[in-house]
C-alpha cells in the first residue's frame, strides 16, 4: 500500500514536470517562430498558443496530477484545503525544473538565447504588478469553480481553462508579458541568472491565486448554507419554499402553511393515480 502510494506522488510529480515542460517548450516555439519571421511576439498568435497548450495539459495529464502546472495554482489549492501542503515544495520544484529544462532545450532546437523567454514589465513594475494579480485571480476563481462544479462540468473544463488563459495573456502581454505563472518566469530567469523585477513574477501571481480561491469558496459556502436550510418531515415530492428565499411576517407563514398543505394534497393526488384511484396503502397490501 505504502509502495503504491509513493508510485502515485512519483507518478504525479513527473506529470507537472513534464505539463510544464511541453507549456514552456510551445511558448519558445511561438516565440522563435515570430523571430524567424523578422517581427514581434504577435500578442494573439501568444494568447492561441497559450490558450491551446493548456487544453492539451489539462486533458493529458489532468487525470495524473490535475495538471496545476503553475507553482501559485498549487499554493492556492493547498490555501483552501484542496492539496497537502506536504506536497506543495516538490510540485514547485518539479514545475521549476519542466520550465527550466524547457527553456534550455529551447534554445538549442532553435537557437535563440534563454533571456529572450524571460518577462518583464512592458509599462512600469506597478502596472505589471497588478495586472498579474487581477488576472490570476480570474483564473482562479474560474479553476476553483470547475473544480467544485466537476459533475456538471465534465469533460469541458480544459477547453474552458484553455479559453481563460489566452484571455488571461491578451489582457496582461502588453503591460507584463503575460505571465502569472512564477514557474514561467523563473525558468528562463535562472537560466540566464538574471533576476531583475523576478519579484513581480513570483509574488504577484501567487497573490491573486490564494485571493480567487478564497473569494470563491467564500461565496460557495455562503450558498451552500442557504441552499441547505429546509423545513423537516417534507418528503422530496413535496418540497417547501427554501429558507433562503422567505421574509417574516404572519402573512408570510399564512403562505408557507397553505404552501405545505397544498404540497402534501398534491403528493397524495399523485399517489391515487399510479394506483388507480385505490388508496395507496390498500394498494401496497394488494398490487393490481
Amino acid at each position: 500500500m505504502k509502495k503504491e502510494r509513493c508510485e502515485k506522488k512519483g507518478n504525479s510529480v513527473m506529470a507537472e514536470m513534464v505539463g510544464t515542460f511541453i507549456l514552456m517548450f510551445c511558448v519558445c516555439g511561438i516565440i522563435t517562430s515570430t523571430q524567424l519571421q523578422n517581427g514581434a511576439v504577435g500578442l494573439l498568435e501568444y494568447a492561441a498558443t497559450a490558450g491551446l497548450t493548456v487544453v492539451v495539459i489539462v486533458f493529458s495529464i489532468g487525470p495524473i496530477s490535475c495538471a496545476h502546472v503553475n507553482p501559485a495554482i498549487t499554493i492556492a489549492f493547498a490555501t483552501i484545503g484542496q492539496f497537502p501542503w506536504l506536497k506543495v515544495p516538490v510540485y514547485i520544484i518539479a514545475q521549476t525544473v519542466g520550465s527550466m529544462s524547457a527553456t534550455y532545450i529551447g534554445s538549442l532546437v532553435y537557437g535563440i538565447k534563454s533571456d529572450v523567454m524571460m518577462t518583464q514589465p512592458l509599462q512600469g513594475c506597478n502596472s505589471a504588478f497588478w495586472v498579474e494579480v487581477i488576472a490570476t485571480f480570474i483564473i482562479m476563481f474560474l479553476i476553483a469553480a470547475l473544480t467544485s462544479e466537476s459533475q456538471s462540468v465534465g469533460h469541458f473544463s480544459g477547453l474552458v481553462a484553455g479559453i481563460a488563459i489566452g484571455l488571461a495573456v491578451l489582457i496582461t502581454g502588453p503591460i507584463s508579458g503575460g505571465s502569472m505563472n512564477p514557474a514561467r518566469s523563473l525558468g528562463p530567469a535562472i537560466l540566464s541568472w538574471k533576476f531583475k523585477d523576478i519579484w513581480i513574477y513570483i509574488l504577484a501571481p501567487c497573490v491573486g491565486a490564494v485571493a480567487g480561491a478564497l473569494l470563491y469558496c467564500f461565496i460557495r459556502l455562503r450558498g451552500q448554507h442557504c441552499s441547505t436550510l429546509s423545513s423537516p418531515n417534507i418528503s422530496d415530492v413535496a418540497r417547501p419554499i427554501p429558507l433562503c428565499s422567505r421574509r417574516s411576517g404572519p402573512m408570510i407563514l399564512l403562505v408557507e402553511k397553505n404552501w405545505i398543505l397544498l404540497s402534501k394534497g398534491v403528493e397524495g393526488f399523485s399517489q391515487r393515480l399510479r394506483t388507480k384511484g385505490i388508496p395507496y396503502d390498500v394498494h401496497h397490501k394488494f398490487p393490481l
